[in-house]
């Protein structure tokens, strides 16, 4: 690699090296997120995952003649909640179209969903990267309903067809091409997925295909022209979208070095191959044939109605994280960890609900959540729903540590009889004798009893100062742990004569 490249990829660590020289992928995506909602979209019939196979349909959902779609209006709702969360532009006047095609899952012909005028314009997602924060702007947000899914793998002859899914209301949330690594990609998706959950609007569970993602992806010279994207379907996990966006981009970068040209189609990843894979030529508008749906009236209310559901939204994850950080001195890392499930910031906000002094010790309650709580629980593959450690129980076992009464060594153990057995973290160390022991007398003496034991390690650690640690950690050790390690410093430096 020359200088002038070193020094090109220094300033954007996202390009990919080919070997003509440098490239910049261009990566946008359409994420449907499936609405919270007992009832689909147009139509009473459940949206219960599971069922056995059209268990859940209605004579709506199913195409047949004379059934005429009736819009859920909660669907709608949550569809507002989340634009309000993506600080979007909320369209009071929406029309939904039907999109022509022809496929065996689709039973109407043609999917009812939003074109020309969706219920949510423009918005924004801030996310992390390397770099610092960075925005990616929201196209758009639409409703339409998803289609029914085909079966192959049931008889050897026949393909089945499975309609519980078909009418189960989706939100389409469509990015700017703002992205530029699989990386932001990723955080793009995981911030998105973290503001549903906040929300309440999707639960955002991908390996139920609750939430899944149209990847686009193109590539060009730095500053040059786009190139021509090609659409990698219906992905449905985080680790596949980086996956795929990195293979795809370097697909492209080496058909182009090798005097070819992109063709616009739609792809598939495989992820036991690692490969995406040709599935069709790229649809455009005209080729769905886009018109207003006949049978649905254009969709308006007013901005009251906007007004009272924004009332009721939660505090989201950005101002949840600035709040951490002002309010308890928690630095962005920990603050981020934290607000990254709904459910670990509704814990830790329990947490401190519980302590006594939380401006003194909430910043020592978010490093024993996050350090030994989260670490427990990722070891034993246990949802913080299911911890066997309450929130009130371990803000009793800070609230002890904040006064002293025991020593991080001790609460260690303490974690570990209350992770195992249950029980009030006081009365524990109260009953068990596991205070800390801070009677300057008794600390002296032990400090007396190992100096006069080692008088060789005194001369060593008056040459060498830093040493000190070796007595401070035979000090605890004779105490069982219980000594204040404060204490223990100041007095042993004391009586060797250390500043």
């Amino acid at each position: 690699m020359n200088v002038e490249a070193k020094a090109a990829e220094a300033a954007n660590p996202n390009l990919i090296q080919g070997a003509t020289g440098d490239w910049e992928v261009i990566i946008g995506l359409e994420v449907h997120a499936q609405v919270n909602s007992h009832a689909k979209l147009f139509s009473g019939a459940s949206t219960e995952f599971g069922g056995a196979p059209n268990a859940h349909v209605s004579l709506v959902d199913a195409a047949m003649p004379g059934m005429l779609p009736v819009i859920n209006e909660e669907c709608v709702a949550q569809a507002i909640r989340t634009g309000l969360g993506l600080k979007a532009q909320i369209n009071l006047r929406s029309v939904f179209d039907r999109k022509n095609y022809f496929y065996p899952d689709l039973p109407q012909g043609y999917q009812i969903s939003q074109f020309k005028s969706p219920i949510v314009g423009e918005g924004e997602i801030e996310i992390d990267t390397d770099g610092g924060p960075k925005r990616v702007g929201i196209e758009r947000l639409h409703l339409e309903q998803d289609a029914g899914k085909s079966i192959h793998d049931q008889h050897p002859e026949y393909s089945y067809v499975d309609l519980n899914r078909s009418g189960v209301a989706l939100m389409e949330i469509v990015s700017r091409p703002d992205m530029r690594s699989s990386k932001e990609a990723q955080a793009y998706v995981t911030k998105l997925r973290t503001i549903l959950r906040y929300l309440g609007t999707c639960d955002g569970d991908m390996e139920k295909g609750n939430l899944r993602a149209d990847v686009n992806v193109s590539v060009r010279k730095p500053g040059g022209e786009l190139g021509t994207r090609c659409e990698i379907k219906n992905v449905n996990s985080i680790r596949f979208i980086g996956q795929a966006i990195e293979v795809e981009a370097r697909r492209q970068i080496d058909i182009i070095e090798d005097g070819g040209t992109i063709d616009q189609e739609t792809r598939l990843f495989d992820p036991k191959s690692g490969q995406t894979r040709s599935m069709r030529s790229k649809e455009e508008a005209h080729d769905y044939r886009y018109f207003p749906d006949p049978d649905l009236l254009p969709l308006e209310f007013d901005q009251a109605y906007v007004d009272e559901l924004a009332k009721g939204l939660p505090e989201l994850p950005d101002e949840k994280r600035a709040r951490f950080i002002k309010e308890y001195g928690l630095s962005a890392y920990d603050a981020g960890v934290l607000v990254a499930e709904r459910s670990s910031a509704d814990y830790f906000e329990a947490v401190i609900a519980a302590l006594d002094d939380p401006a003194r010790d909430g910043k020592l309650a978010a490093n024993w959540v996050i350090n030994e709580l989260f670490g427990r629980l990722n070891k034993e593959g246990t949802a913080i729903e299911d911890s066997p450690i309450s929130a009130a129980q371990l803000a009793g076992i800070a609230k002890l540590i904040g006064s002293q009464a025991i020593s991080g060594k001790i609460a260690k153990d303490l974690f570990e009889i209350v992770w195992s057995e249950g029980g009030d973290p006081a009365e524990i160390v109260e009953a068990r004798g596991m205070k800390q022991v801070t009677d300057t007398s008794a600390i002296e003496k032990a400090v007396d009893e190992v100096i006069a034991a080692n008088p060789d390690q005194v001369e060593k650690v008056k040459a060498k100062p830093t040493m000190i640690g070796w007595f401070v950690g035979q000090v605890m050790k004779a105490s069982g742990g219980k000594a204040n390690p404060q204490a223990v410093n100041e007095i042993l430096k004391k009586r060797l004569g250390i500043d």
